[in-house]
């Protein structure tokens, strides 16, 4: 290989991408505010849970009950009726998510020390959410019904019990964001260095250039490599900047090693630049190099990875059909650094298939790019 016809490569490859004012923004400012958007949008979290309140009992006790709820952060009561008949209509009419209903004398078996029923009606459509708004209501009667037991207790004597302290190791807030950021890096990394990978090489098809290109003394690997590089660098600054803004901006801390983050992330670099190089020689446009991506990659990527949907929960057939997905090494790697700080002898089975998938694909990518050239 030339050095100076490779360096000569890449002064165009980059001047191309510099004089290109429309492309510059995509490569280096979308990225961030797509982490910004995704970063806040993708939240499993549920908070502000609409409730409408049918309070039958109308006591001292029912409104400190009442109270549980509203102080607990989690629920907001937008409406009240003392009508049972009418809660429908506002489950109907998507005003509310949720319905508690307060049954008559509810006052009165508490004072007596009796059990006490109330009523709580969710909208299932949404079934997480339903889930996690069952799991706030359990809690917070749970709590309610201890400290009564604490007091009938402290009144008749101490007995023995079995106290639980629960410890969250890696996201003590439990926020579903710290979880999700770290893989939207990873997302963003797919898109960018596949797609441009794709489309650049496209491109030259288009215009002609790449056939003046063979003419020249330059080998078809020297024109693989002029190629990648830039694109390499890219990925590179791009996960820079991301973490930059998930640190100070989300303020998820990086708890591993930043060189081992980069290190492992070069591996999955391998991967999708041999994957925009395949698309590269399938697609004849560049529209048509964006729906392939698209549609034959990343969106398996996004479904079968675990990226969004927890790979436990898939069935069997998806579940071993995912081995063969880079982007699930890869998301397991970025998220056990940064939330956990593990080290490579925590991750080296994930290094060893990316490093095994990412050769695999940009050889055989090579390989059908070289012939294509042929």
């Amino acid at each position: 290989m030339n050095r100076q016809r490779i360096l000569a490569l890449l002064k165009k490859e980059f001047g191309q991408l510099f004089k290109d004012k429309k492309l510059l923004p995509i490569v280096f400012v979308a990225p961030v505010l797509q982490l910004t958007f995704l970063g806040f949008a993708a939240s499993l979290d549920v908070k502000n849970i609409s409730m409408v309140l049918c309070d039958l009992d109308k006591t001292h006790e029912s409104r400190e009950f009442v109270e549980r709820f509203t102080n607990s952060g989690y629920f907001t009561i937008d409406y009240s009726t003392e009508e049972y008949s009418t809660l429908q209509q506002y489950l109907d009419n998507h005003k509310t998510t949720m319905a508690l209903v307060i049954p008559r004398k509810f006052g009165d078996k508490v004072l007596r020390r009796e059990s006490a029923k109330v009523q709580v009606i969710l909208d299932g459509s949404e079934g997480n959410a339903a889930a996690i708004t069952m799991g706030y209501v359990n809690q917070i009667i749970g709590k309610y019904s201890t400290e009564i037991l604490a007091e009938l207790i402290a009144g008749s004597g101490s007995v023995g019990g079995v106290n639980v302290q629960v410890r969250t190791w890696f996201n003590p807030s439990l926020k579903s964001r710290n979880y999700m950021v770290p893989g939207v890096l990873v997302l963003i990394l797919l898109v960018t260095t596949m797609n441009l990978t794709s489309m650049a090489i496209v491109k030259e098809k288009e215009i002609g250039t790449l056939e003046q290109i063979m003419v020249t003394p330059i080998t078809p690997s020297e024109l693989i490599l002029g190629k990648l590089i830039p694109f390499t660098i890219i990925g590179v600054v791009n996960v820079c900047v991301v973490l930059l803004v998930m640190s100070f901006g989300f303020g998820i801390p990086i708890k591993g090693s930043v060189p081992l983050l980069f290190g492992l992330t070069g591996l999955f670099l391998l991967t999708t630049l041999g994957l925009g190089l395949f698309v590269s020689t399938i697609s004849r446009t560049q529209q048509q190099a964006m729906m392939t991506s698209m549609f034959l990659v990343l969106m398996p990527m996004m479904y079968i990875s675990g990226f969004a949907f927890p790979i436990e929960n898939m069935p069997p057939l998806l579940q071993y059909f995912s081995l063969g997905i880079p982007m699930r090494y890869y998301l397991k790697i970025v998220r056990s650094i940064i939330l956990k700080g593990v080290g490579i002898q925590n991750l080296w089975f994930e290094a060893v298939m990316l490093f095994i998938m990412g050769m695999t694909i940009l050889a055989a990518s090579v390989l059908r790019f070289k012939k294509k050239l042929d």
